[in-house]
């Protein structure tokens, strides 16, 4: 009972894994930022499989897409467009056998920068491959500056979930990419756009994703991001009242 209890109160949150010469990993931002918003945080393992996915999901009561590497254009039906484009197939396939599993379950899910795009392809979305090239440089969307620093505005779509949780209708945010949703997938709805037109991020009931990284802010105590992490792990809650 005591042990159903805390589980209820701090919901677990499976984050998806960063993967690299045999290694797997995730920035410690993510985990500080989903501790500090009331959740437990569980690194992932890359996997090749869905009986493997539906058992880690089965486990966790949120799942966390996070930031990393492109996502290979075959997925939505394209070449690789220029040398700027780098995958990670274990990386892909470990992305959508975890959101396949979370659909399946109901789970909530919040999506970081790749996690925002991996998710718009995992339902059927599109990507520009690389944004200087294809959509123009009047915004850096990489930028040099630390992970707790705004370089840029992006503009918050009045009426959407987003815009219940901010409570602004413009912010300052971190960018550190160079592909961007291009065509979003059927069922969502676009929740904010940077000057350049560019989609930062997109909504439906139980998916936030955002293209901006709220984790950088939070990690570091700057908690203006802080209602996108508290109603994931709201929502996780629901989840893990379930499980």
């Amino acid at each position: 009972l005591v042990a159903a209890t805390a589980r209820a109160v701090k919901p677990v949150i499976g984050i998806s894994p960063s993967y690299s010469d045999a290694k797997v990993m995730a920035n410690d931002t993510y985990l500080t930022a989903v501790m500090r918003a009331g959740g437990v945080p569980r690194i992932l393992p890359v996997i090749k499989d869905a009986e493997m996915a539906d058992a880690l999901i089965s486990c966790v009561d949120g799942l966390l897409m996070t930031g990393g590497e492109d996502v290979a254009p075959a997925y939505y039906g394209e070449d690789i467009l220029n040398e700027t484009v780098g995958i990670n197939a274990p990386r892909d396939t470990t992305d959508m056998l975890l959101l396949a599993a979370a659909r399946k379950r109901g789970l909530p899910v919040l999506g970081v920068c790749r996690g925002e795009q991996v998710t718009n392809v995992f339902y059927g979305g599109s990507l520009w491959q690389d944004l200087p090239s294809q959509v123009g440089n009047e915004i850096t969307h990489r930028q040099k500056e630390p992970a707790n620093v705004g370089t840029h505005w992006v503009y918050i779509e009045k009426g959407s979930h987003l815009h219940s949780l901010m409570k602004v209708d413009s912010i300052m945010v971190n960018t550190f990419h160079h592909q961007a949703v291009k065509r979003l997938a059927d069922g969502f709805t676009v929740n904010a756009r940077a000057a350049d037109g560019v989609i930062e991020g997109y909504e439906k009931s139980g998916i936030l994703c955002v293209q901006f990284h709220p984790e950088g802010f939070v990690s570091k105590g700057d908690d203006r991001f802080m209602p996108i992490f508290k109603d994931f792990i709201k929502k996780a809650s629901k989840s893990a009242r379930k499980r």
